[in-house]
């Protein structure tokens, strides 16, 4: 069973990023896979391998080097967090396995609001949605960014996604690496929903993707 938890709200994120670790290393063979559901405090966070060049302008929001993979991303007031810690050998999944899983839980939630064109891009972790005229070229915008660090098996980070927030901050970064990459959020794609209800929403595909078949 995996326990699903909000915790208080906006989060300061060097506490949060403290206590995943805490968690994931206290953590035995039996220790129950946990979500982490959060709304963080204004923060550019760099990945592990992020180079300091993809950060524009900072201005007043701090910024954090995190173990988390990838680059650089911001989190904020009006975007969703969700923290997975899970124990990747219990569930058999390879990192590269658990990667496609997150992205596929988000795509199949966007596609229940109504984004069918919610995908991935090609060497650029995280989900996509078409943005402009409808066609074959529209340009792709980032909805949700992904990051996960593992550690004895287990994985900690996870997935953000973008609901109903200033987008803004975006701009003083080369979000995730790229240059120009556009960001956009559910509220810009004329999907009305709250943090809490996104959060809980996307909770719940969560462990249902991540919970195993019953064996027959």
């Amino acid at each position: 069973m995996i326990a699903v938890k909000w915790l208080p709200r906006p989060a300061p994120y060097p506490q949060v990023w403290q206590a995943m670790q805490r968690y994931t290393e206290d953590r035995g063979p039996d220790t129950p896979d946990e979500i982490w559901l959060v709304e963080h405090e204004p923060v550019y966070t760099l990945g592990q391998a992020g180079k300091p060049e993809h950060i524009l302008n900072s201005g007043a929001i701090p910024v954090v080097r995190s173990n988390r993979g990838g680059q650089v991303t911001y989190h904020g007031p009006g975007q969703v967090v969700a923290y997975c810690l899970v124990d990747l050998r219990r569930a058999g999944l390879y990192v590269k396995e658990y990667v496609a899983l997150l992205e596929d839980t988000v795509i199949g939630l966007l596609r229940d609001l109504g984004l069918d064109g919610a995908c991935r891009k090609p060497g650029a972790p995280g989900v996509y949605v078409p943005v402009g005229a409808p066609s074959d070229t529209a340009e792709l915008a980032k909805i949700a960014a992904l990051g996960i660090k593992v550690r004895n098996g287990c994985a900690y980070h996870g997935i953000a996604l973008n609901v109903d927030m200033d987008l803004t901050p975006f701009l003083g970064i080369n979000p995730c690496g790229y240059e120009g990459l556009r960001t956009t959020d559910l509220a810009e794609q004329g999907v009305r929903t709250t943090v809490q209800q996104a959060g809980e929403a996307l909770a719940r595909r969560l462990v249902d993707d991540l919970t195993p078949a019953p064996k027959h």
